[in-house]
């Protein structure tokens, strides 16, 4: 079964910093900003056909759905090829295959040109300006990001859905040990609670993105994306304004993310399969005891 039910996002029109800042930033609460960036060239250029002009020989990581694969390392591709190719896939029909964490502009440096950084608030990373594609019916794993970032989420072509959900409540998410993903048995369109009965404690937010949507992701939220059509997305990022959050991110960047590949490269699938067993056995024994506290009281 689905989601019982679901926080729409809440939309608005263009902000200033003050409103941004006010209403958003501080609370850390998500939005979508409309008519944000009709002012850029990209707004009007950006599309598959301008893409097989300006990178078309450009070769591209590519991620499908499969699971984690301990042979692998963190956020290493499955697959490379020009972006010409991968157009020619998307354009074919529904595929799995996604450009995931790349930074296009570093190899096609015309394109900064096209956009402008949004002066909303936070101080935004301009060397990691991070491109996402996904074909029809692509899907993003459920997760957060490993450094705890503030990220405008700028869609284009197409439309994609958008899951949130509020890191309060990551104690329900059956996350995994030194890890900033969750089970990957989750099915997030059709969860089993069965399986899974700590999600039921979960409230998602849900969002649909068009081209030109901005999307505010606060520091910490997870997020599982699904492509209803064919798209890609512009992310920008700034640091964690929180200081826990600023501590909890280096301490992934510098210290987890290197054990966790060492860990895979050692143990092989017995690690990737203890954290699966151990997402399960901490998330619902943390249930029962919420459970039990609940019933003694009443």
């Amino acid at each position: 079964m689905a989601f019982k039910e679901f926080i729409t996002i809440e939309r608005v029109d263009k902000l200033t910093k003050n409103e941004f800042i006010e209403r958003y930033y501080k609370p850390q609460k998500p939005v979508v900003i409309t008519n944000q960036i009709e002012d850029w060239p990209a707004y009007t250029k950006w599309n598959f056909p301008f893409l097989r002009e300006v990178a078309g020989e450009k070769t591209v990581p590519l991620y499908d759905g499969r699971k984690t694969d301990y042979t692998k390392k963190v956020n290493e591709p499955d697959f490379k090829m020009t972006m010409s190719e991968y157009i020619d896939i998307l354009e074919k029909g529904p595929t799995d295959l996604r450009i995931f964490l790349y930074n296009l502009m570093k190899d096609v440096p015309s394109m900064k040109y096209d956009m402008h950084w949004p002066d909303l608030g936070p101080r935004l990373l301009k060397n990691l300006p991070l491109v996402f594609f996904g074909g029809e019916d692509a899907k993003v794993f459920m997760h957060y990001d490993i450094d705890f970032p503030n990220i405008f989420h700028i869609h284009f072509a197409g439309r994609k859905q958008c899951l949130l959900i509020d890191p309060k409540e990551s104690k329900y998410m059956y996350r995994l040990p030194y890890s900033w993903l969750c089970n990957e048995n989750i099915d997030f369109d059709n969860p089993d609670y069965e399986k899974f009965p700590a999600l039921k404690k979960v409230n998602p937010y849900i969002t649909h993105l068009e081209h030109g949507d901005m999307l505010y992701m606060p520091e910490g939220w997870w997020h599982y994306m699904k492509y209803l059509t064919p798209g890609f997305s512009l992310s920008l990022r700034s640091l964690a304004g929180r200081p826990k959050n600023l501590f909890r991110g280096l301490a992934n960047v510098a210290l987890i993310r290197h054990y966790d590949n060492w860990m895979r490269r050692y143990k092989g699938q017995q690690w990737l399969d203890y954290k699966d067993r151990e997402s399960v056995r901490r998330t619902n024994e943390l249930l029962f005891k919420e459970e039990s506290q609940t019933d003694k009281g009443n």
